[in-house]
């Protein structure tokens, strides 16, 4: 997975942007991939009032896309070779509403083993404050043999 090993940027990098394109509903949502590695996946979601609800505070659909793209990354990366992931069980706790500004979530494995992943994708604002906090948990699929094996 060496070439899935992405530094830090304030650009996404060309495998970052590869792997968002897989979510064409993310990138539509305005979510940004900062930092792709198989222990730590970072994002971005910018405030607009697009993504607002009542009193212009960001959405929690808004806010649950972005943890559930950047978390589904982080699962995605830490496959064995060849499998495939769904997500089973998917928890968000609300801590604060965001009213300016831009959401930072970064994604890391709890646990990774042959059937499941689970993952945990904090979300914070400018400040450093939690947001939001999704736990994950994703089967793990194994790639079917060819037909006729």
């Amino acid at each position: 997975m060496s070439d899935q090993n992405i530094a830090s940027t304030d650009e996404p990098s060309p495998a970052a942007a590869e792997l968002l394109a897989q979510m064409p509903f993310a990138v539509a949502s305005g979510v940004e991939l900062s930092e792709v590695r198989p222990e730590t996946v970072r994002g971005r979601l910018d405030w607009s009032a697009e993504r607002c609800t009542a009193g212009g505070i960001l959405h929690g659909g808004a806010l649950m896309t972005l943890a559930d793209a950047v978390g589904a990354v982080c699962g995605y990366l830490n496959l064995p070779e060849g499998a495939g992931t769904a997500t089973i069980e998917s928890k968000t706790n609300f801590f604060r509403g965001v009213a300016s500004g831009t959401v930072h979530a970064e994604a890391k494995p709890l646990h990774v083993g042959g059937t499941l992943i689970v993952v945990q994708t904090d979300v914070r604002d400018d400040r450093g404050r939690r947001v939001v906090q999704t736990t994950q948990t994703q089967a793990v699929i194994a790639p079917r043999p060819p037909s006729g094996s």
